[in-house]
């Protein structure tokens, strides 16, 4: 195993900057998932680190030491692909091992190692098979062998479950946590899928623009956004995010609509300052006459539980509550949504920082 720490990377393509002086520590065993939207640099940064482009300043420390000057074939890290990128011709054993043979590893050594990496992913009865006889899921988990069997320092992971279909992607997210906890090896895992970052790592490294706007614990990125973008990028129904003006332990969201704010909460703002109330859907709890008085506008039924979409206030804002079980509500009904409080984010409206 081995740590990664990266010191003011920056790179641009042209006159387009890409990564803006970014600064990440990886702890040894780490599983840390670089999340954020199409275009936003975690791609880039993640060959940088396998060496596949070179930064235009800055520092890699693998283990400590310096990787910039080293060749990817001699960092010591190894890169699962999105596009999986077998050779056709080959078998699974030969893709496998394509690595070890191109390294002059004694054939003996090799097909232990491949037959140890199959026995891990599942694999051995499909070591004779091509690639265009196996499954899109048999594909990836062959394309991750090629990355075990090199018993490397680093498993760099780029959007590795993107082609494949919704079922298979749950069942390769477990396998690839599994892995990640049987063999304990530090790893970098690329994604715009918030589903996979909350369930496979350890910490959460949101990017936007080529900068990191939160790093923390599934939990943390979640409950304490550190600002607005972060907010709704992580959740899904997103979180709402109220226009209010701030009171004495209310928040105003609406004329003659006051809804608490959490206990205990302090701010450098002044009462009447623009914020936005910040509550996640699954905390919008039906009251019989408490809260924001709504309107429904649509109501979905995912099965474990109902989305109601509602507007409220003379501006018709939107809001969206998620409750559990089965509801008969219709378009055009009225109800009153109650925040939980305690779970409730306070952003500051000039800055978008959570407060």
């Amino acid at each position: 195993m081995a740590s990664l720490e990266l010191c003011g990377i920056k790179k641009s393509f042209g006159p387009v900057a890409v990564l803006h002086n970014l600064d990440l520590a990886i702890h040894h065993g780490e599983f840390v998932v670089l999340l954020g939207p199409s275009g936003c640099g975690k791609s880039t940064l993640l060959r940088i680190v396998a060496g596949l482009e070179d930064a235009d300043a800055g520092d890699i420390l693998v283990g400590g030491h310096c990787v910039n000057e080293l060749e990817p074939g001699d960092r010591n890290v190894a890169m699962v692909f999105q596009s999986y990128a077998l050779y056709p011709h080959m078998n699974v054993a030969e893709n496998i091992g394509f690595a070890l043979l191109m390294a002059k590893m004694p054939q003996a050594e090799m097909t232990n190692r491949v037959a140890a990496a199959a026995k891990v992913l599942g694999l051995t009865d499909l070591l004779k098979r091509l690639p265009k006889e196996l499954s899109g899921g048999q594909r990836q988990r062959v394309a991750m062998g090629r990355a075990l069997v090199r018993e490397t320092e680093l498993f760099l992971f780029d959007e590795p479950l993107s082609n494949l279909d919704a079922k298979l992607r749950v069942q390769m997210r477990v396998e690839i946590r599994a892995l990640h906890n049987r063999l304990g090896v530090t790893s970098i895992y690329v994604t715009h899928d918030q589903m996979e970052a909350m369930t496979l790592a350890d910490r959460i490294v949101v990017m936007r623009d080529g900068k990191i706007e939160q790093v923390g614990t599934p939990f943390e990125v979640y409950d304490q956004p550190a600002n607005v973008f972060v907010a709704q990028f992580l959740g899904s129904p997103t979180m709402n995010l109220l226009p209010a003006s701030l009171g004495d332990k209310i928040a105003l969201v609406a004329p003659d609509v006051q809804v608490g704010l959490p206990d205990g909460f302090t701010s450098t703002l002044d009462l009447g300052d623009a914020i936005y109330y910040g509550v996640r859907p699954q905390d919008l709890m039906l009251a019989a006459a408490d809260g924001i008085p709504c309107t429904i506008t649509t109501v979905e039924s995912t099965g474990s539980e109902t989305l109601l979409h509602c507007t409220y206030g003379p501006e018709k804002q939107s809001i969206c509550a998620a409750v559990s079980g089965r509801l008969f509500h219709k378009m055009g009904d009225r109800v009153h949504l109650q925040p939980q409080t305690e779970r409730i984010c306070i952003f500051d409206a000039a800055t978008e920082i959570r407060l």
